[in-house]
């Protein structure tokens, strides 16, 4: 050969050239099967089965394999749904047959004091009295143990409109002016004619327990501040009393169920109204928080949307639990 570099030359340019190519050919082909790996996780995660050829590869292999994780899936899903209506059948007995004798219980409870008459001042509470009392009680925890399950298991669903604020704040006042009466507790509340989007009687509710706490932890003859902010997307419904406060370390475990501090255990409650506030603010598409120093009073803040959110809007009760449920 005359020129041997030519040669070696022309050698190197073509293995250069056939790695280039199988790079590119590997790179490609690399591409197309995480293409088709994204396709069927998509389809995987839609619900839909994936076609499998069976054939000894290992790209058949994984479509099985996400099938087989779907059919887990469905059947857990299946499973979660049975458990979920067994219990919302369980609720609903459990309220149909507590409602009726409860009720009895009262009923003959109050005749009997009537007839007893109105005991003198400083004069032991009577057996019927004792039982109209603890009847009470327990009708109370009975309807606030059902509100929370119902919540919690789907049976309870917000019908939320844009309605005003105003009235939202008067209504949720009336439930809590009883006790506020017995306190000598005033409101101070400015009307603000702001209108936003909430379900009415379940976010009365939940104000009305933020409400009733203030009146509770607050001293005799003072006085409980409401007020509205209103921002683009949110209107915020501030609620700041001249109570005890609320220590920091335990400003995130007011809103758990049963939660109590030890400082007012001995105070009439169970621990659940804010719980209660909270998962209903939130169902509806808002949020509660609270800012608090001890000695010093509490502000809980609620913010509700301007609009209803589509998640919420058309959703009404699964069931007509109204006849059966102690929360008719």
């Amino acid at each position: 050969m005359k020129n041997p570099w030519i040669f070696c030359g022309i050698f190197c340019a073509a293995v250069v050239l056939l790695a280039a190519a199988a790079v590119l050919w590997y790179r490609r082909r690399m591409k197309d099967t995480f293409r088709r790996i994204s396709e069927s996780l998509d389809e995987a995660i839609a619900g839909r089965y994936l076609p499998v050829t069976y054939e000894e590869s290992w790209f058949s292999a994984v479509r099985r394999k996400l099938n087989r994780v779907l059919d887990i899936a469905g059947n857990a899903v299946a499973r979660n749904a049975k458990d979920r209506r067994a219990i919302q059948e369980l609720v609903s007995d459990i309220s149909h047959q507590t409602k009726t004798p409860l009720a009895n219980i009262l009923l003959y409870a109050q005749l009997l004091c009537e007839q007893e008459g109105t005991p003198g001042p400083g004069a032991p509470l009577s057996p019927a009295r004792r039982i109209l009392q603890q009847g009470e009680k327990l009708d109370f925890l009975l309807k606030t143990l059902l509100r929370a399950s119902y919540l919690e298991n789907g049976m309870i669903r917000l019908n939320v409109c844009r309605d005003s604020v105003d009235d939202l704040i008067r209504l949720a006042w009336e439930g809590a002016e009883g006790k506020a009466g017995e306190k000598a507790v005033r409101l101070r509340y400015e009307g603000c004619g702001a209108v936003c989007a909430f379900d009415r009687k379940w976010t009365r509710e939940a104000l009305e327990n933020i409400l009733d706490n203030a009146v509770k932890y607050s001293p005799e003859g003072s006085e409980i501040f409401v007020n509205v902010q209103e921002y683009e997307m949110l209107c915020r419904i501030d609620v700041r009393d001249q109570g005890i406060g609320i220590p920091e370390e335990e400003q995130g475990r007011i809103f758990t169920r049963f939660y109590r501090s030890s400082e007012v255990s001995a105070m009439p409650g169970l621990g659940i109204g804010l719980y209660l506030a909270r998962e209903i603010v939130t169902l509806g598409g808002g949020f509660l928080k609270v800012s608090s120093q001890k000695g010093e009073g509490s502000v809980f803040s609620i913010y509700l949307p301007k609009e209803a959110p589509e998640s919420v809007q058309t959703v009404t009760f699964e069931k007509d639990y109204g006849k059966d449920s102690l929360l008719s």
